[in-house]
């Protein structure tokens, strides 16, 4: 991403560019599985697994992603990330723009 803030025209194309966004995290785990006699889990191996997890008001919440849902859920975070640096990004431009006109005056 470059320095510079994006005029206000760009933003909405931006951040369209930038679907699907979400902020989360994406993990793989190996975890036994529920039937009872999976000849795996006796054996002591266990089973791949992904999970997604996600906060919101201070509550974590985590749930298993289908494997063909990874590759688009990894995306989305990374997407979610970049819209998250663009956003902190933002204030500080701003003020910028602002010091800048004020001087100008």
């Amino acid at each position: 991403m470059h320095n510079a803030l994006l005029p206000k025209k760009q933003w909405p194309n931006q951040i369209a560019s930038l679907w699907p966004a979400i902020k989360g995290s994406l993990a793989k785990v190996y975890k036994p599985c529920i039937r009872k006699n999976c000849p795996a889990c006796r054996r002591g191996d266990k089973h791949q697994a992904w999970i997604l997890s996600l906060s919101s008001r201070g509550r974590r919440k985590t749930m298993y992603v289908p494997q063909a849902m990874v590759s688009t859920l990894g995306k989305a975070i990374r997407n979610g990330r970049r819209i998250e640096y663009l956003l902190y990004r933002t204030g500080p431009e701003l003020l910028k723009e602002y010091r800048k006109t004020v001087r100008n005056l």
